[in-house]
């Protein structure tokens, strides 16, 4: 037995579930009569939802298959060999439950090394290899393909990139050294660091081909007949590859330094993946790839025995599997059907969720308003979206004109709304004017009709509490922009009935969105945490903190912008009404900042101007603020604003908003936004100690979202 062997067998019997891929051998005749090629399939056996992955056995799997093509190719009885996938997709990289298994430095290095050893055999073949990348293909998916001599790639791939670093990681198995090495530097760090970091932005066939990853292009109707075609007009010099050179000089470092400049921008330095990226990207510009790979197979190792990469495995795990089947959502055949929808407002708001429900839906959306220059504007709105989806390319003229013909306007409530099944307010955040609009809506809508609202923190149980039925009132809960945050809170208000709660889920899903469920509490939970969070730092600003020392004090946890700027982009209106709600509710642990009411009473729209490009503090604005004399250090600032947090999560989860902790991070995630290497926030309060500091115990058990014991 090999020593690659032996590796993957130790590994193989820490991950007993592992869903096993086979590499099936097989021989054809390629055209132009150019001589016998051998063919390995990666395949689990399983349909394209469940895509092949490489666990221990797997990698274990493909070394034998290159025993034999190794053997035929020494032997000259094959003239190339071919590496491809299952229908739609090529691989997808490592399995990760199996890297949540791993308790031991040595375990995760045996995982590192044993992708090496069989990747590399690929370009080690005494025949030239080619990668055929018919499907989807991520981290190892691609990096199999980087080890061979050429690659074709499918214009139907809906799905290409190398995510490692968006989890925790950095692509292990030869992506750091490989790409740079066959694309340039400044191309591999967009593909390694800026995409992974931009909530992992994919690649499409076009592009792979563009960036000079494949080096032929077929459609995806003929793609395998197609590139074996190519391959034998290579293989008998009909065809020459040609790649760009490579600049090793300036360039490189110049490609370093950006992709420090992105890691720094988007993590703060507050997560490691991203920096050992770069540190081996930086090193292969010598060309040593075996320098590369251990320096890869390092990097992993102690990536994966650290904090980050397990918050980073959970959040992806929330967002993949728990979003998919919501706590607490009733059974699904309970769920009405949607065959008109209805929005009062036509605000930019409402304008955005009408665009949403034509599009996801497919069904006719009537806008209501005051006024028909409001109504007019909305619609007008709408419109403008779908033209800027159809010059995109997004949908086609057809699809536009229906998309346009479906979302109308009307003054007439009773004439808009006499026939639909769900209809949406999305009016001033007051709860008169909330009451009023359900109480209007209710008088002429059919029995049958969902009514939701989609306020940011007002009680749902008393909006509903003037109506004849309050068991069909829902909150429905989308945050902005809508077309880009997945997150949909749902909330039960205390008379909603199962027929309403699942019609809501049901129309979430079509949504494309993240439902939650939520009991109705005051701000539900996303702003409920962010009210608590930037409170806190508004506290310690108001008693004497500057406002720079405040805000930088949060920088290590590589949230996607810095407190204020966020209150920038909600609208410090919005998050002095959310706060006056909360310090009516909890007035022990919410207050109403001065400085924050004085900011919104001068119609500032936030602390900062950015004149220069980037922000800078508003002379205006410093000028209205009225401060103590009590000035806290970063570490003080951050201490508290964390206990804060922890405080009210604890609370929040003891008053049984959401079903678990999960949930709350699950929010924070596809709702702010908030980054995978924090795991949301309750894995990184329990890795700091913040949570047993101020709740007195930990939100997860051990070995969810860490290294288990």
């Amino acid at each position: 037995m090999s020593n690659t062997a032996e590796l993957l067998k130790g590994a193989a019997e820490l991950f007993p579930d592992e869903v096993v891929t086979q590499a099936h051998v097989r021989h054809l005749d390629l055209p132009l009569g150019a001589g016998s090629f051998a063919l390995i399939t990666l395949d689990n056996g399983l349909d394209h939802t469940k895509p092949t992955t490489f666990g221990p056995q797997s990698l274990a799997n493909l070394d034998a298959a290159l025993d034999q093509v190794e053997a035929e190719a020494a032997a000259g009885k094959i003239i190339g060999v071919g590496v491809t996938g299952k229908p739609f997709i090529f691989a997808v990289g490592a399995d990760l439950k199996g890297v949540e298994l791993l308790k031991r430095h040595e375990d995760a290095v045996a995982i590192g090394k044993g992708g090496h050893d069989v990747f590399k055999r690929l370009s080690a073949l005494a025949v030239p290899s080619f990668a055929y990348y018919n499907g989807a293909a991520m981290g190892g998916g691609v990096e199999v393909g980087l080890h061979c001599s050429y690659r074709t790639v499918s214009k139907a791939i809906p799905a290409f990139s190398l995510p490692e670093v968006f989890l925790g990681l950095v692509p292990g198995w030869g992506g750091c050294a490989l790409l740079p090495n066959l694309i340039g530097a400044d191309r591999a760090i967009s593909v390694v660091i800026e995409n992974s970091l931009s909530q992992n932005r994919q690649l499409k066939g076009k592009q792979v081909f563009e960036l000079g990853i494949a080096d032929a292009i077929f459609e995806g109707a003929d793609f395998l007949e197609q590139s074996l075609l190519w391959t034998a007009s290579v293989l008998k010099g009909g065809t020459e590859v040609v790649r760009q050179e490579i600049d090793r000089g300036e360039a490189w470092d110049q490609a370093v330094e950006r992709g420090r400049a992105i890691a720094d921008s988007k993590v703060h330095g507050a997560a490691p993946a991203a920096y050992r990226a770069l540190d081996i990207i930086a090193a292969a510009k010598n060309g040593d790839l075996r320098q590369g790979f251990e320096a890869e197979t390092q990097a992993l190792a102690d990536l994966i025995m650290g904090g980050e990469l397990r918050s980073g495995i959970y959040a992806f795990n929330l967002v993949q599997k728990r979003a998919k089947r919501p706590a607490g959502a009733p059974d699904r055949s309970l769920a009405r059907p949607v065959t008109k929808v209805g929005v009062v407002g036509a605000g930019l708001m409402a304008s955005q969720l009408a665009l949403l429900f034509a599009r996801r839906l497919e069904v006719p959306v009537v806008l209501t308003d005051i006024d028909q220059e409001r109504i007019d504007k909305g619609v007008g709105y709408v419109h403008g979206e779908i033209d800027k989806l159809l010059a995109k390319g997004r949908i086609n003229r057809d699809k536009a004109n229906r998309l346009k013909a479906a979302v109308t306007g009307s003054l007439d409530k009773a004439a808009a709304f006499g026939d639909a099944d769900f209809v949406i307010e999305a009016v001033f955040e007051e709860m008169g004017v909330k009451q009023q609009v359900f109480a209007e809506v209710e008088a002429v809508v059919p029995a049958h009709t969902i009514l939701a609202t989609n306020t940011s923190s007002l009680s749902v149980s008393e909006m509903a509490s003037k109506l004849k039925h309050p068991e069909r009132v829902v909150g429905f809960h989308f945050f902005n922009p809508v077309a880009i945050l997945p997150l949909l809170e749902i909330v039960r208000g205390e008379r909603t009935d199962d027929a309403a709660l699942a019609t809501a889920f049901g129309v979430a899903k079509k949504l494309k969105k993240t439902a939650v469920l939520v009991k109705d509490a005051p701000a539900f939970v996303v702003n409920r945490i962010l009210t608590r969070f930037m409170g806190e730092i508004q506290n310690v600003i108001d008693e004497g903190t500057p406002v720079a020392t405040a805000e930088k004090a949060v920088e290590p946890l590589g949230l996607p912008m810095s407190p204020l700027v966020l209150l920038e982009l909600v609208g410090p209106a919005i998050g002095l009404h959310v706060s006056e709600t909360l310090a009516a509710s909890f007035p022990d642990r919410f207050k109403v900042s001065p400085n924050l009411a004085a900011v919104v009473k001068a119609g500032k729209r936030g602390f900062y101007v950015h004149d220069s490009g980037k922000p800078e503090l508003d002379p205006e604005v410093v000028a209205l603020l009225v401060q103590g004399d009590s000035v806290l250090t970063e570490e003080q600032v951050r201490d508290r604003v964390l206990d804060a947090v922890a405080q009210e999560i604890g609370i929040m989860l003891d008053e049984g908003v959401v079903a678990e902790a999960q949930d709350i991070d699950l929010c924070l995630i596809t709702g702010a936004g908030w980054p995978f290497h924090l795991g949301g926030i309750t894995p990184y309060l329990d890795r700091a100690g913040v949570s047993e500091r101020a709740v007195g115990k930990r939100f997860l058990a051990d070995g969810i979202a860490s290294v288990p014991a």
